[in-house]
C-alpha cells in the first residue's frame, strides 16, 4: 500500500513523519528522494525550487512498490498525493500558525505568502480529491498538537484503511 503524507510546506509532515518511523513504518522523504536520485527536469531559479520529472519519479515508485511488496509506505511530500497512491493523508494548519512555522524556517516573504495563500484556498486538499476521489483522503488539521498525537491518529488511519483494502 501507497500513502500519501502531504500538505503545503510547514504543516508538519517531516515532523509527523519521524513519529511515524519509530512506529515501525517505511517513511520515504520523497523530496530528498527526488533531488538524490535527479528525478527532475530542472532547477526554478525563480521560485528557488526544483522541477519534478513526474514520469522518473513514478517509475522509481513503481520499483519501490515490488521491492516492499507486502509493505505500506508512506511518502513524505506535498507532491505526494499528485502520484499513484491508493490514498492520502492532508496534513493541514492554520494560516496564522503555518505563518509563523515557516518564518521560523526562515522563508522568504514571497514563499511564506505562497504557502498560506496555498492553505487558505485548500490547494492540496483539492488537488488530491480531484486526483483520488472524496473517499480516499483524509484531513488532519496539525495547529496546536503535538506531532506524537498526529502519528497517532495517522496509525489509526492507515490500520482502518488497511482492513477497508483486505
Amino acid at each position: 500500500m501507497l500513502i500519501a503524507l502531504t500538505g503545503v510546506p510547514g504543516t508538519g509532515k517531516s515532523t509527523v513523519a519521524k513519529f511515524i518511523r519509530k512506529k515501525g513504518y517505511k517513511v520515504i522523504a520523497l523530496n530528498r528522494v527526488i533531488v538524490r536520485r535527479k528525478l527532475v527536469k530542472g532547477f526554478d531559479k525563480k521560485r528557488k525550487s526544483w522541477v519534478v520529472d513526474s514520469k522518473k519519479v513514478e517509475n522509481h515508485l513503481r520499483k519501490l512498490r515490488n521491492k516492499y511488496e507486502n509493505k505500506i509506505l508512506i511518502l513524505d511530500s506535498h507532491i505526494s498525493h499528485l502520484l499513484n497512491v491508493d490514498f492520502a493523508i492532508v496534513l493541514r494548519c492554520s494560516p496564522e500558525e503555518l505563518e509563523k512555522r515557516l518564518k521560523a524556517k526562515r522563508w522568504t516573504k514571497r514563499k511564506i505568502r505562497e504557502n498560506v495563500e496555498a492553505e487558505m484556498i485548500d490547494l492540496i486538499a483539492i488537488e488530491a480529491e480531484e486526483r483520488l476521489g472524496r473517499k480516499r483522503v483524509v484531513e488532519i488539521d496539525t495547529t496546536g498538537k503535538p506531532p506524537e498525537k498526529i502519528a497517532e491518529e495517522i496509525e489509526k488511519i492507515v490500520q482502518k484503511w488497511k482492513g477497508v483494502q483486505k
